[in-house]
């Protein structure tokens, strides 16, 4: 990548005229006559925008500390950290480098069985490019939330590869120049990249490395060019399958992460006409189409990831435009998924949603819908504040998300339903015709399926730390999101370090140790969950919109210590069944399993299945008698068989491997 094509070289001033150069006067009258026209479009496109309520964190202000920080080192030394080594031959493709995609490319085989996915090898061209770079994305972030110094070398090696890897128009992607920006079919050109800037993203945010800087600026432009607004059509893929293709609609991550770093609104207006390019292609993931979301008859359908991962892009075109159309849509949409969410935040993800409803037991989440959901999420509660996208944020990582992992090994569930009974590889042993189901299981890799949730696995944890806190102004630091985790950042310019020291959610004590470079005054808000009966604590504070309001000033070593209270809750999902909480948990009843290895990646790295022990495994209904002692929920159940109560213990969903969560 030579220098003169740096994105921010700024040219020599000059300005061309018939006769040679423009005088200085003259082009001063010039702009002044450009800026008379043009002002007024601006600020209209302004005012149609709704304002964000937060600023979001740089990546790297948050890091773990506590259980989290374990997990997460673990997971290091586990299948996040060494899912390359599992699998060599699909993260060693040379598919953004010498390996791009041509026209006579053949589909490559990826070790899976492709049972269950839709038709076409198109698709199996560029799966290589999402496994690659959405694992290097979780181990980028990884590496930098734990002081990882091996790691980090080793990332600092990859984005250097990757930067190589930028032609002289700034194009970074897996085509080459005869199929990129022309394609009529399915594709992976917006998904590709998609994967791959997030990282770099990430990289940047913690680096400010302006190598990687300039290489984003030049490769985001390279697409805004290449699809001109207004002027292309990078969602026309035909009739046919094109899940690459919808996928990449989360370009928008990219362009709305751009804008928050740049403060440009071409990036918001540009993802505004993505989303709006996306809604006029026919598309085979068509759940966020608006035309569809304005349907009253119309019941979610699609690839559960797609629709969940598309719940953002909706977000960013409903807050850049503001229209009265889209803000509805937003809403209907949100109301559609939460039909489709089990109490755990497992949202219908096995693999299609097929107009179903929530279900304990027959509908099966997916750890990529997980991941997606919970961003969206995210997104949502960074630009409107709703704090109850805050509490879906947590039901999602510490139940489902904590839920779908092997709590004694390091590997993770494909799909995984609220109420497991079995892990054998389909769901609580449902027999599908011409089927082999294997995603209910536990694997470091599931390359039998698809390389595409292991990566995700490795995503959730320091996406979720990303969403802790939050800034509101310039003088308020909201802890929206609760967990053990340190902040460093700055208020007036001066260095504030916040240590939320805690067990949550396994406790709800907290403290919140607090380290300023000088004495100052700022607002700190820490938000009240939705269960929290009540509050100990010995400062003052307010209750303002959900939240805890201290405003006092602060000494350069500071402390605030409270409690939330919390008693057993016992509540009812969609099909009227009972399910009980305590805190931010959801607990469930274990069931005895006996476990069985298969695949061997390497020493340590096993596929494992599990087959239940109690024979009585779909026998219990609640008599809502209950009690919390350490850490466990005792409750009275009665075995609808024998019909005879039992006292049992319920703990929490991510503790267990099979289980009862609903009665």
């Amino acid at each position: 990548m030579g220098d003169n094509h740096c994105a921010s070289t700024i040219a020599e001033p000059g300005f061309q005229s018939s006769n040679g150069y423009l005088k200085i006067q003259d082009f001063t009258i010039w702009m002044i006559i450009v800026s008379l026209f043009f002002t007024p479009l601006l600020m209209n496109a302004q005012d149609k925008m709704v304002p964000e309520k937060y600023q979001r964190l740089p990546f790297g202000s948050i890091k773990p500390l506590g259980w989290l920080k374990v997990q997460m080192q673990k997971d290091m030394a586990g299948f996040v950290g060494n899912l390359d080594q599992l699998v060599p031959d699909l993260m060693n493709d040379p598919i953004y480098g010498t390996e791009r995609l041509h026209k006579k490319s053949k589909a490559k085989d990826l070790g899976n069985l492709k049972s269950g996915d839709a038709g076409g090898d198109d698709q199996y061209k560029w799966w290589n490019s999402e496994t690659q770079s959405n694992w290097w994305d979780g181990y980028i972030r990884n590496a930098f939330l734990l002081d990882d110094q091996q790691a980090i070398e080793k990332a600092k090696n990859y984005i250097n590869r990757i930067l190589a890897t930028q032609d002289e128009d700034g194009y970074i992607g897996i085509y080459d120049k005869e199929l990129r920006y022309k394609f009529t079919g399915e594709n992976g050109e917006l998904w590709s990249k998609t994967t791959l800037y997030r990282g770099l993203l990430a990289y940047y945010e913690y680096t400010r490395d302006e190598n990687v800087w300039n290489a984003l600026l030049w490769a985001v432009d390279n697409v805004m060019q290449n699809y001109p607004v207004n002027q292309s059509q990078p969602f026309f893929a035909g009739k046919d399958f094109s899940g690459g293709v919808a996928h990449g609609l989360t370009f928008t991550d990219v362009l709305d992460q751009m804008h928050q770093l740049t403060g440009e609104l071409k990036y918001l207006d540009y993802a505004a006409f993505l989303y709006q390019n996306f809604a006029e292609n026919h598309s085979s993931e068509k759940d966020a189409q608006l035309q569809n979301i304005l349907d009253p008859n119309y019941n979610l359908q699609s690839h559960g990831v797609h629709t969940y991962e598309h719940l953002r892009p909706l977000i960013v075109a409903a807050y850049t435009k503001g229209t009265s159309e889209l803000k509805k849509a937003l809403q209907i949409y949100l109301e559609r998924i939460k039909a489709c969410t089990t109490p755990t935040g497992g949202a219908i993800g096995d693999e299609w949603i097929g107009g179903r409803q929530a279900d304990a037991t027959h509908t099966g989440y997916e750890y990529c819908s997980l991941q997606e959901l919970m961003d969206s999420y995210a997104a949502l509660f960074q630009k409107s504040g709703d704090i109850k996208a805050a509490e879906e944020i947590e039901t999602i990582f510490y139940n489902a998300a904590q839920g779908s992992r092997n709590p004694d090994h390091s590997c993770i569930a494909y799909l995984k339903t609220d109420n497991s009974y079995e892990m054998m590889g389909t769901r609580n042993g449902d027999v599908e015709p011409d089927r082999k189901q294997t995603r209910y299981k536990y694997s470091p890799v599931h390359q039998d399926v698809a390389v595409c949730c292991v990566p995700n696995a490795g995503r959730i944890s320091p996406y979720f730390l990303q969403n802790c806190w939050l800034k509101e102004g310039e003088n308020t630091l909201v802890a929206a999101v609760l967990g053990p985790n340190i902040l460093e950042t700055t208020i007036q310019n001066i260095p504030v370090t916040i240590e939320e020291i805690t067990e949550y959610p396994y406790r709800n004590h907290f403290i919140f140790k607090i380290k300023t470079g000088e004495t100052v005054t700022f607002q700190l808000k820490i938000r009240k969950p939705e269960w929290a009966i009540s509050i100990q604590t010995k400062e003052n504070y307010q209750i303002e919109e959900g939240y805890l309001v201290f405003n006092r000033k602060l000494l350069q070593n500071d402390r605030i210590e409270l409690e939330f209270k919390a008693e057993v809750q016992v509540k009812e999902d969609l099909n009227h069944e009972k399910y009980f909480t305590f805190g931010a948990l959801i607990y469930a009843k274990p069931i005895g399993s006996i476990e069985h290895t298969g695949k061997v990646y390497a020493s340590g790295f096993i596929d494992l299945t599990y087959s239940p022990t109690d024979s009585g495994k779909y026998g219990f209904i609640a008599n809502h008698r209950d009690s919390f002692k350490d850490g466990k929920i005792s409750v009275k159940l009665k075995n609808k068989t024998t019909q005879k109560s039992k006292h049992l213990e319920l703990i929490p969903l991510g503790k267990t491997i099979l289980r009862q969560v609903s009665f």
